[in-house]
């Protein structure tokens, strides 16, 4: 009984070896294809069909619980439509192209692992064929890093609304002038740029609305007023402006996403 249980225990752990080495070989894009193509079939995946990659990011993740996640989720969609392994400390899962759902059910088997914090999911796009698997994985992972520079807590994000952000940042030069001409002159006020900014930030995350913004940020709606008049007065921006709106919203979003002004302040306001 000892031996065969020892046996059993080796064949889960090859056959497990052997999945995330597959997935590995299938995110990268470098396998050789008929090698490839031969192991996808194993697993029910067809290399030429349109694929959708989630990627789920967590502290306490562990290969116990991505592999309960893979199970879950192989019974709700069945087997062949997802595959969802460990990598790089966060999970990954490939799911077939049009699977609706998807991204509610990870987070919905997420919660009950891990609890309510501390977590995210991504869902890149589907594309088709195997370097479409690698894109939609790059636009996962972009998805996530984005939400981290701007405080974005959503559970699921789902790339396509958040094709904005690598425009912004596609040129990254045009996109650090424009924060340095617009948002630069904060940084003469006293106390810094970053108040400034960060009340920017909670006004537009709460569409424009003095009353949320104040109180989000405890303050009153007088020194909300204040602040937004003060930036007026030193960019001759104004939110409250539409023709001006956009151009001081995308700054502060560029400034949020390069880390403007805490980490590359004094760079960005010399111009280098």
């Amino acid at each position: 009984m000892d031996g065969y249980l020892r046996q059993a225990r080796a064949e889960l752990v090859r056959h497990r070896a052997e999945r995330t080495a597959f997935v590995n070989d299938l995110l990268t894009g470098r396998a050789e294809p008929g090698r490839l193509a031969e192991r996808a079939h194993r697993y029910g995946i067809r290399l030429s069909a349109t694929h959708t990659v989630l990627v789920a990011r967590a502290p306490r993740l562990t290969a116990d619980i991505v592999h309960r996640v893979d199970a879950a989720l192989a019974a709700r969609f069945g087997e062949g439509n997802t595959l969802t392994t460990l990598r790089d400390g966060g999970l990954v899962c490939i799911s077939a192209g049009g699977l609706r759902g998807i991204g509610a059910e990870l987070a919905h088997l997420l919660l009950a692992e891990l609890g309510p914090d501390g977590w995210q999911v991504a869902v890149g796009r589907a594309h088709p064929g195997v370097h479409g698997l690698v894109d939609s994985l790059d636009e996962a992972r972009n998805a996530l890093d984005h939400a981290g520079k701007l405080g974005f807590t959503a559970p699921v994000l789902h790339t396509a609304d958040l094709l904005v952000f690598p425009v912004l940042l596609r040129d990254r030069d045009a996109i650090t002038d424009l924060v340095t001409t617009v948002l630069g002159p904060l940084t003469t006020a006293r106390g810094g740029a970053q108040p400034y900014l960060d009340t920017l930030t909670v006004l537009f995350d709460n569409q424009g609305n003095h009353t949320a913004t104040a109180r989000q940020m405890h303050l009153s709606v007088r020194a909300v007023t204040y602040r937004l008049d003060r930036i007026h007065r030193l960019t001759g921006y104004h939110p409250n402006e539409p023709t001006q709106r956009f151009t001081l919203h995308a700054a502060v979003l560029g400034a949020r996403l390069l880390g403007w002004p805490e980490v590359n302040g004094l760079s960005l306001v010399l111009g280098q």
